[in-house]
């Protein structure tokens, strides 16, 4: 069944409860080279993109438990993978990179560009059956894990985008009425 545009914004949801099946890197890099016709000012295409799938996945994995699980090594198999199930279960992950550039006007607008590649990704994915959640945990921003992420200078991280397939969509959660977010001129 094909879907409408106004049917995958309406019906996308934010998928947290992954089934473990892994994504294809092929079915992403499809998904990215059809979402970077985001709108961006000056066509600068302020984004790139880290992606850890199969092995790379399982190397994430394991750099994300050494920097978000205080004391891993002294827990329980059971209590470490419970802490870690958010992690292992999605079927890819891939991190968002912008510059940062010093002017402020062009840093908005690059945050807001590679915020509707982010989007488009998730409605692109939403099409293809495979579920997708946008994070920013705290620890992004730290340095072991940039480091481990491979930044450059001038480059920050602002969106970790876990893939991955689903056995049940959430609920519709209630959206504003139009009447709160519009007034008129």
């Amino acid at each position: 069944m094909i879907l409408t545009v106004k049917e995958v914004i309406r019906n996308r949801r934010s998928i947290k409860l992954f089934n473990g099946k892994p994504v294809s890197k092929e079915a992403l890099l499809t998904i990215f080279d059809d979402a970077k016709w985001a709108p961006n000012h000056g066509n600068r295409q302020p984004w790139r993109i880290v992606l850890a799938t199969e092995d790379g996945l399982q190397r994430l994995n394991t750099v994300i438990r050494d920097v978000v699980v205080p004391n891993w090594e002294e827990l329980s198999v059971e209590e470490l993978a419970k802490k870690m199930v958010k992690f292992t279960t999605p079927g890819a992950v891939a991190f968002v990179i912008m510059p940062e550039d010093l002017r402020q006007k062009e840093r908005l607008e690059d945050f807001a560009a590679a915020s509707s590649f982010i989007q488009n990704i998730q409605l692109l994915a939403w099409d293809e059956g495979i579920g997708c959640c946008w994070k920013t945990p705290g620890w992004l921003e730290k340095p072991e894990f940039l480091k481990a992420l491979g930044l450059e200078a001038g480059e920050r991280p602002i969106a970790m985008l876990q893939f991955g397939y689903f056995d049940t969509i959430p609920a519709e959660k209630p959206k504003k009425s139009i009447e709160e977010f519009v007034t008129f001129f």
